[in-house]
């Protein structure tokens, strides 16, 4: 399959004449970037092509039984009707259990909420509280959803570029230089997607201090990647750094990441009860409780044995080692280091001006991944997480299917010739 054949699907295209139905608002809102790579990774899959696909963030392990026996055993007893919008109290016990044993944190049941996914929960905070000329700051490279539902919701994203020398840590005279009192929100988001990167507590701290002095900011410290450290470095929650912001964090977590539920779909937030009750009124609007039997899962995933979340963490520290390993084997790709979370962000720039044996000239990342794509690897662009040129791979999978991976993308770089 040539580059021109795995062009961009129907739905990321230009408008059709139709598109007037739509709002502005939809209109100006893209597909989500690795949720699009991964379906064309599955379109070659499904044509007999051995396509790995590195796109998703999404474990291959297995939900716990345990887990499962929970939700189960909760469908039994009758469990499947409406909760609480934002979280039956069996939930927000859980997570209140688990903010106290890990988190050395106590929080009451009106500061905690409950959504279907950690996505939703930062909609929902963004919807409770932006409004037009609102700004949210966001550090590069950032999750795909950010600065998308920012936008949707009216918001100004104010975006602050970090770099692969400072290994994707935020720069606080950066930081700095854009606040204003239009600012909301800054978004914090360590262990980091797209990059790896964990947070040194001091950097953490010195943030808070800047927020600190803008009495209208909040900050939303996405943590769902919390236990995913590796080789001895600790994640430290940013209301750690700073427990004089107690007021104005918001703590945003899940059980997808951590305990292998992606589908269950559910996330939870912590923070003031002011903003929670805001943020469940939304939800009442919106979409209403989460699965109950997924909230009984959950319940069961954060109560009980945390035993197998090492083990799971061993295997993926083992996957990054042979997924850098193999990466590094390619000269054109410059490699960095990976301390948390299940991504490699590469740099791709040695691609860039280079010749395919078709003979196209790679100009951006997305011509890289799509020439990825070509060998049978599917990998998201950097332009999605506002960096370029990079592109992420995500070692969340069999470790022989990184390593094979990994050595697809080696010999197609080595296809290249200088053009």
């Amino acid at each position: 399959m040539t580059q021109t054949e795995l062009e961009a699907p129907e739905c990321t295209r230009s408008p059709s004449p139709s598109a007037g139905m739509l709002s502005q608002r939809v209109r100006s809102l893209s597909v989500s970037a690795t949720i699009a790579m991964a379906e064309r990774a599955k379109a070659l899959r499904e044509a007999g092509r051995d396509a790995i696909s590195l796109s998703l963030g999404e474990l291959d392990f297995n939900t716990p039984e345990a887990i499962i026996d929970a939700a189960s055993e909760a469908a039994k007893k009758g469990f499947t009707r409406y909760t609480a919008a934002d979280g039956a109290p069996l939930i927000k016990r859980a997570i209140i259990e688990k903010f106290a044993r890990e988190n050395r944190v106590t929080y009451a049941m009106d500061e905690i909420h409950v959504a279907s996914g950690a996505k939703q929960v930062i909609y929902n905070a963004m919807a409770a509280t932006l409004d037009p000329g609102d700004e949210v700051v966001v550090f590069t490279p950032y999750w795909v959803s950010y600065v998308e539902q920012v936008a949707f919701l009216g918001g100004t994203p104010v975006i602050v570029p970090t770099t692969i020398e400072s290994g994707f840590v935020p720069d606080v005279a950066a930081l700095e230089r854009v606040m204003s009192s239009r600012t909301k929100w800054v978004l914090i988001n360590t262990p980091n997607n797209p990059s790896g990167a964990v947070y040194p507590p001091e950097v953490l701290k010195r943030l808070a201090e800047v927020v600190a002095r803008y009495p209208r900011a909040m900050i939303l410290s996405d943590e769902i990647y919390e236990h995913l450290a590796y080789d001895g470095v600790r994640h430290v929650p940013m209301l750690d750094c700073a427990p004089d912001l107690r007021e104005r964090i918001l703590t945003v977590n899940g059980v997808s990441k951590t305990y292998a539920m992606t589908g269950w779909r559910l996330g939870y937030a912590a923070g003031p009860a002011p903003l929670i009750e805001a943020m469940a009124k939304v939800q009442s609007q919106t979409s209403g409780n989460t699965s109950s039997l997924s909230q009984a899962g959950a319940a069961a995933a954060l109560t009980g044995d945390q035993s197998l979340v090492a083990v799971w963490r061993t295997e993926l520290q083992a996957r990054r080692d042979a997924m850098l390993a193999g990466l590094r084997l390619a000269p054109r790709l410059r490699v960095p280091d990976v301390a948390g979370a299940f991504y490699a962000y590469v740099d791709v720039s040695g691609c860039l001006g280079a010749r395919t044996p078709q003979g196209n000239i790679l100009k951006t990342d997305l011509d890289v991944a799509t020439y990825f794509l070509d060998a049978d690897v599917a990998v998201v662009p950097g332009e999605a997480f506002g960096m370029s040129p990079f592109v992420r791979l995500s070692f969340a999978l069999d470790r022989a299917r990184v390593g094979e991976a990994c050595r697809r993308i080696v010999a197609a770089c080595e296809r290249l010739s200088d053009a």
